[in-house]
């Protein structure tokens, strides 16, 4: 598997590009915007994308979905499928258009997705195995994907370089928040690979050493 990070939207967010080289067949996670760049990116690669999967319903995670499908299924005669998050994120994956207008943002759309994820499920794309783990707090229904044969996780806005992602909305929940991560994330090991939605990567290893807000308590 290979894996090319594209960062979208005014808010520099981490869109994952990864694909299997020897069946040119891709898949995308969190597609927040700029669906034209990211179009051009696997079209200059000459990829098929077949999957779009999405950790939560924020704007600048999946604001680009519904151009983005639109876009290959003009480029390659058939959308890809939209896969996650979790259900209880689903009011504002309907309000995308909304959050974009509080932001000023343009050129986002609300999504919808074709499958809702559980926790615990495994997703088989790109003939890799995807583990789906439900990691609320920074919103009701986020989810994290992880490759435990690849040793990386795209973790959405759950866990960053020293810190956590923002509870400060009527429906975070910090305490929720650090408590999935310590329940959910921290048992994958420590030299799994945290690919967050901002920022530098890092690794669980690191983060239950150095992060503060895992450290407490």
């Amino acid at each position: 598997m290979q894996l090319r990070v594209v960062p979208v939207t005014p808010f520099r967010q981490n869109c994952s590009v990864l694909w299997n080289p020897d069946t040119a067949k891709a898949l995308v996670v969190d597609p927040g915007g700029d669906a034209e760049i990211l179009a051009q990116v696997l079209q200059q690669m000459d990829l098929t994308l077949e999957a779009i999967l999405l950790t939560h319903g924020h704007l600048d995670h999946a604001g680009g979905v519904a151009p983005l499908c639109r876009l290959m299924q003009d480029a390659q005669g058939k959308a890809p499928v939209v896969i996650g998050p979790d259900k209880r994120d689903d009011f504002l994956l309907s309000s995308i258009e909304s959050q974009a207008r509080h932001f000023g943002v343009e050129g986002l759309e609300n999504a919808r997705v074709d499958q809702h994820t559980t926790d615990g499920q495994t997703l088989e794309l790109l003939g890799r195995i995807f583990k789906v783990l439900h990691v609320p707090g920074h919103t009701p229904g986020h989810v994290v994907f992880v490759d435990e044969a690849a040793r990386i996780a795209f973790v959405g806005d759950t866990l960053f370089r020293g810190t956590i992602g923002r509870t400060d909305f009527a429906y975070g929940d910090g305490q929720q928040l650090i408590q999935s991560i310590k329940e959910k994330l921290l048992p994958l090991g420590d030299d799994i690979v945290v690919m967050p939605g901002h920022g530098g990567s890092t690794s669980l290893g690191v983060e239950r050493m150095n992060n503060p807000f895992l450290r407490a308590g």
